[in-house]
């Protein structure tokens, strides 16, 4: 790897209790009791997750009991999610299970055009 990308794993034999915030991409197979903020979360079919996700980009492939905040979240056939999906693009693969409910992020799925140009004053 180049030095400029940073990358950790937490291995399957790893429980960690307490949170978790990192700048560089997480990869996580074992168990983490506690809220993961981090740039990019790739999560392995055996791994659990019992705290609050947010991640830039977010891929799920096992248990997570409590919501999850992503801009590009893809959750996979595995994944068993108890808790609420906040996302900007979501990618749901068939089999997932979902135990929550879905919010896009900024609520703006549906962009409405404006029947009329706004108008802006010029102080003058």
């Amino acid at each position: 790897m180049g030095s400029g990308s940073t990358f950790s794993v937490i291995g399957a034999d790893v429980t960690i209790t307490g949170n978790i915030s990192a700048t560089a991409d997480l990869h996580i197979d074992g168990r983490i009791d506690g809220d993961i903020t981090c740039a990019s979360l790739v999560q392995g079919e055996k791994s659990a997750i019992n705290g609050v996700v947010t991640a830039d980009a977010a891929r799920l492939a096992g248990k997570v009991t409590g919501s999850i905040t992503a801009k590009e979240l893809v959750i996979l056939k595995t994944a068993r999610i108890e808790g609420d999906v906040h996302y900007d693009a979501l990618t749901i693969e068939q089999g997932a299970e979902v135990d929550g409910r879905f919010a896009p992020n900024a609520r703006q799925a549906v962009k409405a055009v404006p029947s009329a140009p706004a108008q802006i004053e010029a102080a003058e």
